[in-house]
């Protein structure tokens, strides 16, 4: 018997399975540092002790995303070491601030299931959460990952569709314990516009473009410790629809969200991932552009300080952003559209 391991299949998983994952990760200041270099994030609250520390955090918190990677990649050996693609996500909340020396695990739950036409392929939707070494939720969240069968002759399974929210409700928010506002200085983080600067409907062109390298979305997708065979694998890449290595779309997710801080300078913290597609495949050479849509505005109870904006934050790859349809009649993305991301941020007022 092998003692190796070859990721689940897609006649692997059945509805409320729950897989625990390895490996538990401890995050470092060393993955904080990668993790700058890589996309050039530049919010003060986690460039920042002193800042963070001003507005009520014990020191300055690990990116969002940084942790929902590092959450993710958890789950890759289980979920989609055998993808085709990463579909989407929904119904995502973040929960307690991760912080340096912190170590997360992640635990999923197989909620739907759908072979797909050509029965070669299905999609399977699972709900993960992750959570510190107190047991503390720093992430819940929803995804469906295209995966390949192991026998195309193998019987589908009753087809599951999981109840999926269409944005997480602002009461579902967890806002750390202690945060306030009264002491934030927009001067140091690089933007005047507040929440009440905000309106509905606006869009904002983050300007700046970021030329995506082969060696780079490795060494993300290694620092996440995320397996899956289509980011790594040349060989198994000339088998494949492409010819060349996928980059990771969280990779783009990251990126695009360190070019949102021109325009977007004080959406501080993400609070939930209301929806999101990875619209089209990205390779290194690509240039990534990006923009974001003012969705909603959200007030919080009991708070002053403190709002919420729902965005839409969009990629594209070789063009400034917002010149042109993201969708054509049918409805399929144009094939310039990288991300189309549905997410929630907080603000100070």
């Amino acid at each position: 018997m092998s003692k190796t391991n070859p990721g689940n299949y897609f006649e692997d998983f059945q509805i409320g399975q729950e897989i625990r994952h390895a490996t538990p990760r401890t995050i470092t200041c060393g993955d904080v540092a990668l993790y700058t270099g890589l996309y050039g994030p530049r919010f003060a609250v986690q460039s920042s002790d002193e800042f963070a520390r001003s507005i009520g955090f014990q020191s300055a918190p690990v990116d969002d995303l940084l942790a929902f990677h590092m959450v993710f990649g958890k789950t890759v050996p289980d979920v989609s070491l055998n993808a085709v693609a990463n579909l989407g996500y929904a119904g995502g909340v973040f929960g307690v601030p991760v912080y340096p020396g912190d170590t997360v695990s992640s635990v999923s739950t197989v909620i739907g299931l759908k072979e797909n036409s050509n029965g070669k392929t299905g999609v399977v939707y699972v709900n993960s959460v992750g959570r510190n070494q107190r047991g503390e939720m720093v992430l819940d969240y929803n995804r469906w990952v295209m995966v390949r069968k192991r026998d195309e002759n193998a019987p589908a399974p009753a087809t599951v569709l999981p109840e999926l929210p269409g944005m997480v409700a602002p009461e579902a928010f967890q806002i750390p314990v202690g945060l306030a506002m009264t002491s934030y200085e927009t001067q140091l983080a690089g933007s005047p516009h507040r929440w009440d600067d905000y309106y509905v409907g606006e869009k904002i062109d983050h300007v700046n473009g970021m030329t995506l390298e082969e060696s780079e979305h490795q060494i993300a997708t290694r620092l996440y410790q995320n397996t899956a065979k289509v980011h790594f694998d040349q060989v198994a890449a000339n088998e494949g629809r492409f010819g060349k290595r996928l980059i990771y779309g969280g990779h783009i997710i990251s990126l695009a969200r360190a070019l949102s801080f021109n325009g977007l300078g004080n959406a501080f913290r993400i609070a939930a991932i209301n929806a999101g597609a990875h619209a089209n495949p990205a390779f290194a050479g690509d240039t990534v552009f990006a923009w974001s849509e003012v969705l909603g505005k959200f007030e919080l109870p009991g708070r002053r300080d403190l709002g919420a904006l729902r965005l839409r934050l969009v990629a594209v790859r070789n063009r400034q952003a917002s010149d042109f349809p993201l969708r054509s009649e049918d409805g399929k993305y144009h094939p310039d559209v990288l991300l189309d991301f549905d997410y929630t941020v907080l603000m100070p007022r």
